[in-house]
């Protein structure tokens, strides 16, 4: 091999060990997936049926009801999360918070927890007749919730966990970005007679929109995807009340044995997700301009 060919082959060489996984393990499932999607089990054997699991899926009541509960999750969840994680990380960023280290790696543990351990923990705080947050609202008067039981306070339940997971992530996103804000802009401002909450929208605001841009649309592909909360707390239920996209995919691939039809469901979550983060990217980036 001439040196000239050696030279133009050793990038090929290096990255061949990662190409190989790629196509392995990323390319080869994917590209399965949607030939599963296309067909359907008959008699032990994977019949080709076109687009019908695709049209069964469009016409499938649970899969919109799924599809709302995941969506109603979604449009509570993401926003309250986001909002507290910004004044968190303000707060972390204040030169008046003493320990700021301490607090900072407090919020963020819990982005390491096992999504699994975290669900067992929270159906015990949430239990019906020993949970306590009904404790603390019987220790003031207030009756008891059936958090787990009572759908409207299901999807919130799972709200609440989300938060209390992903808040100290987000927060420490936000954190990096505030840090890169000069601080000149502050000084400048305060000389203009700006007060501190005008400060915060004019400079801090401003400032932080690229990470709120990466953070609601990983927010929401991840909402989206949503599974192991609804899983643990309320397996789907009451009713379907807490059943999402990502754990009716599940009953029918794992359940059901359904791998083509549970297939179509995950091409047709990508699409929604795909359109959603384009969507979601183009008005942020406008709103910015």
């Amino acid at each position: 091999m001439s040196y000239s060919l050696r030279t133009r082959a050793t990038p090929y060489l290096f990255l061949a060990p990662v190409l190989i996984l790629f196509l392995a393990f990323k390319a080869y499932p994917v590209g399965y997936a949607f030939y599963l999607s296309l067909t359907t089990r008959q008699g032990g054997a994977d019949t080709f049926t076109g687009l019908d699991n695709f049209s069964r899926v469009l016409s499938d009541p649970l899969f919109w009801t799924a599809f709302r509960n995941t969506a109603e999750i979604l449009a509570v969840q993401v926003p309250v999360m986001l909002v507290l994680a910004i004044l968190l990380a303000v707060a972390f960023d204040s030169k008046v918070l003493k320990a700021r280290a301490f607090f900072r790696v407090s919020y963020f543990v819990p982005i390491v927890m096992g999504l699994i351990a975290y669900g067992i923990v929270f159906s015990a705080l949430l239990n019906y007749q020993n949970g306590f947050l009904n404790w603390v609202l019987t220790s003031i008067g207030l009756p008891r919730i059936s958090w787990l039981g009572d759908p409207f306070w299901a999807r919130m339940s799972i709200v609440m966990a989300l938060t209390w997971h992903y808040l100290g992530y987000n927060a420490v996103i936000y954190l990096a970005q505030l840090q890169s804000i000069p601080q000149e802009l502050y000084e400048a401002a305060s000389v203009d007679g700006a007060n501190r909450w005008h400060q915060f929208r004019h400079v801090t605001l401003p400032g932080l929109r690229p990470a709120i841009v990466l953070t609601v649309v990983l927010s929401t592909i991840g909402t989206l995807q949503l599974f192991e909360e609804p899983y643990v707390l309320t397996n789907g239920g009451p009713d379907n009340a807490t059943l999402t996209i990502g754990m009716y995919l599940y009953e029918n691939a794992f359940k059901y044995f359904d791998f083509g039809y549970a297939s179509a469901i995950g091409y047709v979550l990508t699409g929604i997700v795909v359109l959603l983060a384009l969507a979601q990217m183009l008005i942020l980036r406008r709103r910015a301009s």
